[in-house]
């Protein structure tokens, strides 16, 4: 058998990630984006670092401890950094990674086409509902 480098071997993991695989590390990172919390708060960390009580006015309705597991999570991920400011009180200040930098415009462009086409969804939703309740549902 011949020998693999360790960038041949990444490589070869790399290929054989399959998100459609419920084992798959992919699939579960996959999950993890495409929660609202984790979506909304790379989007609020675009600006720059922010403090947790920032974060938290501007994700209106999150619980803290949601945002709290939320930003553990991207922190574990790698696409969050936590920075402990030594002040009277203590600061905590949240920031994208590079890595999380490089999700930004993905996450921004969902967000926006959200936004731009929420009309177009809301309008879809009514037409359906009327189909499903009139008489040809049941």
């Amino acid at each position: 058998m011949a020998t693999r480098t360790a960038a041949q071997r990444r490589t070869e993991a790399r290929v054989s990630y399959d998100a459609y695989l419920a084992e798959c590390p992919a699939r579960q990172l996959l999950d993890r984006i495409a929660d609202k919390w984790v979506s909304l708060a790379v989007n609020a960390l675009a600006d720059g670092p922010q403090r947790y009580t920032d974060l938290q006015r501007r994700l209106a309705s999150v619980s803290q401890k949601m945002l709290t597991q939320t930003l553990r999570h991207l922190e574990r991920d790698g696409l969050v950094s936590r920075t402990v400011i030594p002040a009277v009180p203590v600061r905590v200040e949240y920031e994208l990674t590079a890595l999380g930098r490089l999700l930004l415009p993905v996450m921004c462009a969902i967000k926006g086409w959200a936004e731009e086409h929420m009309d177009e969804v809301r309008a879809a939703r009514v037409a359906y509902d009327a189909r499903a309740d009139g008489p040809a549902a049941h």
